[in-house]
């Protein structure tokens, strides 16, 4: 079964409150989850940023909704009661609760109203499916991805010396290879018997870590992993790097994941994304940091 969305939880989760008492919305999710048949992969699920789960943020935006419309109150933090005005929605015994019946309640049109000041004539119609965090999280993902592609494509056609050099302040920005002076040094200088360099494994130089650097447009296959292991074993090395701008065959990631010398693979797409995440070729255009109100916060306790 697919995760529902929030619009799907608002009235099982205003039935589990119908009793009256107090609930922690902790054991209302845990309790919706088993109503809903969610496998554990299912509840676990997390958002794009794996801040939260995706089921945790729809129960609780189905609980904001109801607790603007009325339905529903915070009696203490984290608690979640239902209202009279709640239990008389419960008596007319609805199919289903939405925002269209959320929209009779002039404290929710208020509340929508801040949310969307304007309503363009022929915009695009409001995701009921998905909350504000997922579709800001999805948006972001989009353009990431974007991004991504666009740093492979410079990367590719690129002069191996840039890519030499885009390894080295990739490996020193995550921690590896020492100094900047230290790592230029190592990589792109050796090129014995299949290894382009040696790096740090931390500043102090209390191990080494083998490197293999490939520009490619083809995907690298097992013959290559396996003759970067044979060049890993002749320097009794335990350790090693293989980052490549394509990608790797399944028989290379199954044969680097069975021998005995540790050799991590970096395919284009993984080498991307740590250029991001490190700002390695690319320049921080603007920063949201997304707030929402405790209101459980102002509840006496």
């Amino acid at each position: 079964m697919a995760i529902p969305d929030y619009q799907s939880i608002m009235l099982p989760l205003l039935k589990y409150a119908a009793d009256g008492r107090d609930h922690p919305i902790r054991e209302a999710i845990d309790a919706l989850a088993d109503e809903f048949n969610l496998t554990e992969q299912e509840r676990r699920e997390p958002l794009p940023s794996g801040q939260q789960a995706i089921f945790d943020n729809r129960v609780a935006w189905a609980r904001t909704y109801m607790k603007k419309a009325g339905l529903l109150e915070a009696p203490r933090r984290g608690h979640i009661r239902i209202t009279k005005r709640g239990m008389d929605v419960i008596s007319q015994g609805p199919v289903h609760i939405d925002v269209n019946l959320l929209e009779q309640f002039p404290e929710f049109i208020e509340f929508r109203t801040l949310r969307h000041p304007k309503s363009e004539p022929g915009g695009q119609a409001p995701d009921l499916v998905r909350t504000p965090e997922e579709l800001l999280e999805t948006a972001y993902q989009n353009l990431r991805e974007t991004v991504a592609d666009n740093l492979l494509q410079q990367i590719k056609t690129s002069r191996p010396a840039l890519f030499e050099r885009i390894v080295v302040e990739l490996l020193v920005s995550m921690g590896y290879g020492g100094s900047l002076k230290d790592a230029g040094q190592a990589i792109g200088k050796s090129g014995d018997e299949g290894i382009d360099g040696i790096i740090k494994e931390d500043r102090l130089g209390l191990d080494i870590i083998y490197v293999q650097a490939k520009r490619w447009e083809g995907t690298v296959g097992r013959p290559e992993i396996q003759k970067f292991a044979g060049a890993l074993q002749g320097q009794r090395a335990r350790k090693g790097i293989f980052i490549t701008s394509s990608d790797f065959t399944r028989d290379a990631y199954e044969y680097a994941s069975r021998i005995e010398t540790k050799i991590v693979l970096i395919d284009g797409q993984q080498l991307a994304q740590h250029m991001i995440d490190h700002n390695i070729g690319v320049t921080p255009v603007s920063t949201y940091e997304i707030k929402r109100i405790d209101t459980d916060y102002f509840t006496e306790e």
